[in-house]
């Protein structure tokens, strides 16, 4: 329990002790003037009634402003819960999109990977060609100068020896 509420029994607890302990004086008639006429009531018994009276409205809207707030945290609990829940869904979605678009770029990239690769391979041989055909032409050049070499070897050989 709450300090209040225990304050508040205690406080009843004593009121309730004090009258049935002083019973005698609470029933006791006095003469009561209402300001138009003049009443002979218990005085004792008039203030105890007026002190239920203002326990039992206290009691009672506190109860109604805890009540009425109880109502309101709930509401705010399931307006907060539709939210949340809302939020979870757009995050989920935003997620959702990033996998996407992260899919999407990679397979960007390995298309192009591939292209480059399908590029790449295609000049290495055209590379590849041109230095065997550039091969092919040194050969040839090289066997050219060859011949005319021995061609000269065979003619200077057969001016200085002739027969």
């Amino acid at each position: 329990m709450r300090a209040r509420t225990i304050f508040l029994i205690v406080c009843i607890v004593l009121v309730a002790a004090f009258a049935a302990l002083n019973v005698d004086e609470f029933t006791r008639s006095s003469v009561l003037s209402l300001g138009f006429t003049t009443i002979q009531v218990p005085l004792g018994m008039v203030m105890l009634l007026l002190l239920v009276i203002a326990t039992v409205v206290f009691l009672a809207s506190t109860l109604y402003m805890q009540s009425a707030n109880l109502i309101e945290t709930r509401k705010y609990a399931r307006e907060l819960n539709a939210q949340r829940e809302l939020a979870d869904k757009a995050e989920a979605s935003r997620f959702t999109e990033l996998r996407n678009y992260l899919e999407a770029q990679s397979t960007a990239t390995l298309q192009r990977e591939a292209a480059n690769a399908t590029v790449l391979a295609e000049r290495l041989a055209q590379t590849q060609a041109a230095l065997v055909q550039r091969l092919e032409q040194s050969d040839n050049a090289t066997a050219a100068y060859m011949g005319q070499l021995e061609d000269r070897l065979d003619r200077n050989i057969g001016l200085a020896n002739p027969r």
